[in-house]
């Protein structure tokens, strides 16, 4: 009489398993430092917003200084605002994106700086923060 087969043996599902738990154990940080990044991108972005009338405030009056939320048609800082980030702010025409919010424990609390550099009636948008880790960092702010 021949023998059928009637499922999986309890070593073969074990194995199963094992491979599975090692799998996640490889994916699951992978997957949450790419949803920090993705947050602080979100700052990136609304900072980034800000940019044009800061440049052009900068072309009408010649100066950073005095080039702040709340003047010159530059939006309130609570009023520019997402889902991780708390508020975005200038001051002297350096804009600063507070990570909050819904934001990772990682990033939660940390700035993102974008700072202009002045040339002869241009800016350069310098992204950098102090307080994020480097490997959160959009690219174009990693030194």
């Amino acid at each position: 009489m021949k023998k059928v087969q009637q499922g999986f043996t309890l070593i073969e599902l074990m194995i199963v398993v094992a491979i599975i738990g090692i799998l996640a154990a490889v994916a699951l940080p992978a997957y949450q430092d790419y949803v920090t990044r993705s947050q602080v991108s979100e700052a990136m972005s609304l900072g980034s917003g800000l940019k044009i009338q800061v440049a052009d405030v900068y072309a009408d009056s010649g100066t950073l200084t005095g080039i702040n939320s709340n003047s010159d048609g530059i939006p309130v800082a609570t009023d520019v605002s997402g889902k991780y980030t708390t508020q975005v702010a200038v001051a002297d025409g350096l804009i600063t994106a507070t990570l909050g919010n819904d934001a990772s424990t990682k990033v939660t609390g940390s700035t993102l700086l974008l700072s202009p550099i002045t040339h002869i009636g241009s800016i350069e948008w310098v992204c950098k923060s102090t307080t994020i880790a480097s490997n959160f960092l959009p690219r174009a702010c990693r030194t």
